[in-house]
């Protein structure tokens, strides 16, 4: 490159740069023969090298019109410009001339008169005047109900010849006000068409594209065909959106995983969860889609069967404030809490949450469940038939002061939990036998069970490869051996630290005994 004029530094010499070399030493940096040479270079670089200075919209200004109007504009292609011309007094002479022979009925001459002074102002680098133009054209094609017109003017000044990106902007933001405001169908899902394809792989107009793609997916949806309007709304990766606010990115991703339970993708809907970052609803005025993200969750997770996830959901719908605040929507959710807990296979995590939300307060105001968590909470043998008679009805039920939830409702899935909750109640018993018991024959286990020999074969088989408890059965001799086998090692040293206790408590004796005698005998 060679040299760079400027009036405030001296241009950079030709030639190499001189590097500062040592014995033994690495090669410094360069250092340019010129004190005022970065000076230089960063004042005249933009200009040299545009490429290599892009503008970030992202996560900046939505069009960057306000901070680009007095120094230039950035082009379609990346480069950034300087105006050259200001046809501002120009555009305010001519708009309301072309306002008035629009509303008289000419409006095609009105287009091309604009269209030609939108190339002077596009050319010149006048980004205020060329967003005023694209906005006036548009606005008068609607307001002269001309779609046809308006679409075909949005896709043409859209790929003008280095048009500028803070004007398509401006134009697309028009463009969206008048989606909203039209009724007729057929016109408004073209001109949503027309849109989308103009903000197509653009960036600085994601958020718009993002808000058509929405509104076309309702229209798809109320229209019955829920599956394209599903698969429309996940074309968009909006959690990349560094522009969008987060509220509005998890509303996005809310609507994702809504349409995608609709149509039952599951494994989609949990892919599309995982977008979410819990910590966000901690924030405020984020009640109402923490609940939403809740709902849907617990609906995924019903279909998966995962008892102890739907737990977890209603735990964090139970400790939102707008719920705490009304008592009959936290007693739901907290009854919820512990049919579902109750619900979970045993594990550490299970037990855990149990002695948890035991713990609760608000428990003394529903006791029939709190005393249903206790049985299971409690180291004794339950009878399912006398659970059956004592909490049945209030579960399934209900009563006028406790209402009962749906999760033991006469559906199809309330029966199924209803069949789990007395597998969870032979699972607890097999487990206190293990507790209490070294060995049981099978017919005792199945008469304590209320069950089978099989059946209870069957549970605590299921426990053992669960790796729940240790068992093992002799079925010739009908006995189930709950005594963990010891490792020799571990025998021989238990036995060896139980005889060093012995040998200290005699030694101790003895010396308790022989002060007692001297002492006897001093008196």
């Amino acid at each position: 490159m060679g040299p760079v004029p400027s009036e405030t530094a001296p241009p950079l010499t030709r030639g190499p740069p001189r590097v500062l070399r040592r014995p033994g030493v690495a090669p410094a940096a360069p250092v340019w023969r010129s004190a005022g040479a970065f000076r230089g270079l960063a004042l005249a670089a933009p200009a040299l090298c545009p490429w290599l200075f892009p503008v970030c919209v992202r996560g900046g200004t939505r069009s960057g019109a306000g901070e680009m109007a007095e120094g230039g504009a950035e082009r379609a292609d990346g480069r950034i410009v300087k105006m050259e011309v200001d046809y501002s007094a120009t555009v305010d002479q001519r708009l309301p001339e072309c306002e008035r022979l629009a509303q008289e009925g000419r409006l095609q001459e009105v287009i091309e008169n604009l269209l030609s002074l939108e190339k002077q102002t596009r050319t010149a680098s006048d980004m205020v005047s060329t967003s005023r133009i694209l906005v006036a054209i548009v606005k008068m094609c609607y307001e002269a109900k001309d779609w046809d017109a308006l679409n075909e003017n949005i896709i043409l000044l859209s790929k003008r010849r280095s048009q500028l990106k803070q004007a398509v902007a401006k134009m697309v933001q028009q463009c969206c006000t008048y989606v909203e405001d039209i009724t007729d169908l057929p016109v408004k899902l073209r001109l949503i068409d027309t849109l989308r394809m103009v903000t197509e792989g653009k960036i600085y107009v994601e958020i718009e594209r993002a808000r058509l793609t929405k509104t076309l997916a309702t229209i798809k949806e109320q229209n019955g065909e829920v599956k394209e309007a599903a698969s429309i709304l996940q074309e968009l990766q909006v959690e990349t959106y560094g522009s969008m606010e987060k509220k509005e990115r998890v509303e996005f991703i809310l609507e994702q995983m809504r349409l995608c339970l609709a149509v039952k993708d599951y494994i989609r809907t949990q892919i599309i969860s995982k977008k979410i970052n819990t910590k966000f609803f901690q924030e405020e005025n984020t009640e109402k889609l923490k609940l939403k993200y809740y709902n849907l969750m617990i609906q995924l997770d019903q279909h998966e069967g995962s008892y102890l996830s739907i737990c977890k959901h209603y735990r964090a719908i139970y400790d939102t404030p707008c719920i705490q605040a009304e008592s009959e929507k936290w007693q739901q959710a907290l009854k919820s809490v512990v049919l579902y807990v109750i619900l979970s296979p045993y594990d550490n995590e299970q037990s855990d949450l149990v002695h948890r939300i035991s713990s609760d307060k608000k428990l003394e105001e529903i006791p029939k469940y709190k005393d249903l968590l206790k049985l299971f909470t409690t180291m004794e043998l339950m009878r399912w038939t006398a659970l059956v008679e004592e909490y049945g009805k209030e579960l399934r039920e209900g009563s006028l002061d406790s209402p009962a939830t749906d999760v033991f409702g006469c559906t199809e899935e309330g029966e199924k939990r209803w069949k789990d909750l007395k597998n969870r109640v032979v699972e607890h018993n097999i487990r206190i036998m293990a507790k209490y018991y070294t060995r049981i024959t099978m017919k005792r286990m199945a008469q304590l069970l209320d069950l089978s020999v099989d059946e209870s074969e069957e549970f605590l088989s299921n426990l053992v490869v669960n790796k729940t408890i240790f068992a093992k059965v002799d079925r010739l001799a009908g006995i189930i051996n709950f005594q963990r086998p010891k490792d020799p090692n571990n025998l021989l040293n238990d036995w060896s630290h139980k005889l060093n206790s012995l040998m200290a408590l005699v030694n101790k004796t003895t010396h308790l005994i022989a002060k007692e005698e001297m002492i006897h005998n001093l008196q």
